[in-house]
Formats: structure tokens, C-alpha cells, sequence
């Protein structure tokens, strides 16, 4: 990756990506709410909230569906302008890094955008645009925390070709079980998501397991953190399948209900940054060229079935 910049660049780029994604996550569980309460059209106007400035709406009228729809679009604001702040940092650091962050804004405009339009143009299908925008946003913030940390900077040990080719895959994959998800959410496909999540848990945990035995400074810990999710997510997923498509009660009765589902796309938005940590680590993309050209040259001795040389003192 061609970069420029420095070791302070990167530490205030990474600090920002990271408060960035904990404001993201934030924004997809108040999204969640929004849809999973009914709220999505509480507040029937945009960019104005019952033709107030979005920004001055009184605190004392959010209430019930309008406190989850309007904080929605003020924790959206939020995010907009960490991302601003954050491609500032990243335009200093050059590179790749500074076209992320330019299409991070990018993208960040246009989820605003759809937004709006949903609520303008009552259109199903731009909530589910919009809540997958959303996802990948929280996948590229991620990629950019990544790219500026301390441990992404040191050779990548441990991981081959297939490995490699496989993490990518998996984060690819997880995505589109998240598209799915949404499919289900806004047009009720259920099985198709169900497929999907069979392929995820027949892939994933055989991706996590060779990732662990790498023994890699990053991507070993997020193999194992997604490993975790998975098992979570399983238990979310079967109670949101019971809760929505069953007879079957559930202790808790509409908060059960409400929190499940909800929980549910998080975990998913977890088990997506987990899954990108994982990919970005192994493919190396980012590392800089001499611990790339060093972990190459090991590959190769390895292969050839001589150890690497080390230097000995006489």
C-alpha cells in the first residue's frame, strides 16, 4: 500500500476510526430499533422533523416511536462528522489511506441520502439499500482502524495462500448472510437467509481454526473473538427464528421480542468487523513492503524445507 505520513498520523487516524465505529455500532442498534418497533416513519418528513431544524427538535416531544426515529438521524449526523474528521487525518497520512477515507465520506453521504429518501419516497426497497450501506460503512471503518494500528505494522507470521484466499472469503460471505438478513426484515425470506447461515457456520469455524494455529499477532486474537460470536449469534438466531416465525412462547413477551432481533443484527455487525479484522490481517494488505518481503522470503525457505537463516553471533 502506498502511504505517506507518520507514527502520530496514524495513532489519531486509529483512535478516531475506532470512536467512529463505536458511534456506528451505536447508529445500527438505534436502526434496529427504529425498524423492529414500527418507528421508520414516526417522523414523516426530511431533512426537517415536523418542520423543525432536525438539530433544535425539542427533547420533550421524543417520545415513543419519534425518540428512536429522530435519534436515529442525530447519531447519522454524529457519524458524518467523525467521518469528516477522520478523512481530514487520513488526506495527511496519504495513499490508500486517504482515498478510504474519501470514500468513506462518500459513503456516509449517500447513507444519509437513502435515508432521507425513505422516508420521503416510502420505498421498501431503499431501507434495505440502506441498511446494508450501513453495514459496509461499519466494515470499511473497520478496515481503516486496521490499517492504522501498531500491530497491522509487524510481519504477518503463519499464514498461507489458502488461508488467506479463505478469510477473504469468509468476510465476503458474512456480508451476504447480513444482505439476506435484510431480506428477511423488509420482504421475508427467510430460508434463503437460514441457507446462508449454514454456509457461514460450515466455513467460518474451519477459517477461525487455521487463523488460531497461525499464532499471528491479530489475526489469531480476531479468529477467536469470531469464533465467540459465532456461537452467540447462534443463540440469537434461533431465539429471533422462534419470537418471529413460531407459536412458541417466550419469556419477556415484546421486550423478548423486540430485543432479539435487535441483538441479533448486532452480533451480525460484530461477527462482520471480526471477520474483516481477520481478512485484511491475512491478506497483508496494508503491512508495510519490508515485513511483506521478509514473511515472503520465510514462505519460500519453508517450503523448500530448510529453515529460515538466523543471524548467529561468533
Amino acid at each position: 500500500m502506498s502511504r505517506r505520513g507518520d507514527v502520530a498520523t496514524d495513532i489519531v487516524a486509529h483512535r478516531l476510526a475506532l470512536t467512529t465505529i463505536a458511534a456506528t455500532f451505536v447508529l445500527i442498534l438505534f436502526g434496529g430499533l427504529v425498524t423492529n418497533t414500527g418507528s421508520a416513519l414516526a417522523v414523516p418528513d426530511w431533512p426537517t422533523t415536523f418542520g423543525h431544524n432536525m438539530f433544535l427538535y425539542p427533547w420533550s416531544e421524543m417520545v415513543g416511536g419519534i425518540f428512536y426515529e429522530h435519534s436515529h438521524r442525530l447519531l447519522g449526523s454524529l457519524v458524518g462528522l467523525l467521518t469528516l474528521a477522520l478523512a481530514t487525518v487520513l488526506w495527511r497520512a496519504g495513499g490508500t489511506l486517504r482515498w478510504l477515507g474519501l470514500v468513506a465520506v462518500a459513503a456516509v453521504v449517500v447513507q444519509g441520502i437513502l435515508g432521507g429518501l425513505r422516508v420521503v419516497l416510502l420505498k421498501e426497497t431503499l431501507a434495505i439499500v440502506h441498511g446494508c450501506l450501513a453495514q459496509a460503512y461499519f466494515a470499511l471503518a473497520v478496515v481503516i482502524a486496521v490499517l492504522t494500528s501498531r500491530r497491522h505494522q509487524t510481519p504477518v507470521q503463519g499464514i498461507d495462500r489458502t488461508s488467506r484466499r479463505l478469510a477473504i472469503g469468509a468476510a465476503l460471505l458474512v456480508y451476504v448472510q447480513i444482505v439476506l438478513g435484510a431480506l428477511i426484515t423488509h420482504a421475508g425470506w427467510i430460508w434463503v437467509h437460514v441457507l446462508g447461515a449454514v454456509t457461514v457456520f460450515a466455513l467460518v469455524p474451519i477459517v477461525t481454526a487455521r487463523l488460531r494455529r497461525s499464532g499471528d499477532v491479530l489475526a489469531a486474537p480476531a479468529a477467536r473473538v469470531l469464533l465467540v460470536l459465532l456461537g452467540i449469534q447462534v443463540v440469537l438466531g434461533v431465539g429471533s427464528f422462534i419470537s418471529r416465525f413460531t407459536p412458541v412462547w417466550i419469556p419477556g413477551g415484546q421486550v423478548t421480542m423486540l430485543a432479539l432481533p435487535v441483538a441479533h443484527r448486532l452480533a451480525a455487525s460484530l461477527i462482520l468487523g471480526a471477520a474483516v479484522v481477520a481478512a485484511v490481517r491475512a491478506a497483508g494488505f496494508g503491512v508495510p513492503q519490508r515485513t511483506r518481503a521478509g514473511r515472503a522470503l520465510t514462505n519460500v525457505r519453508t517450503a523448500a524445507g530448510r529453515p529460515p537463516l538466523r543471524l548467529v553471533r561468533g
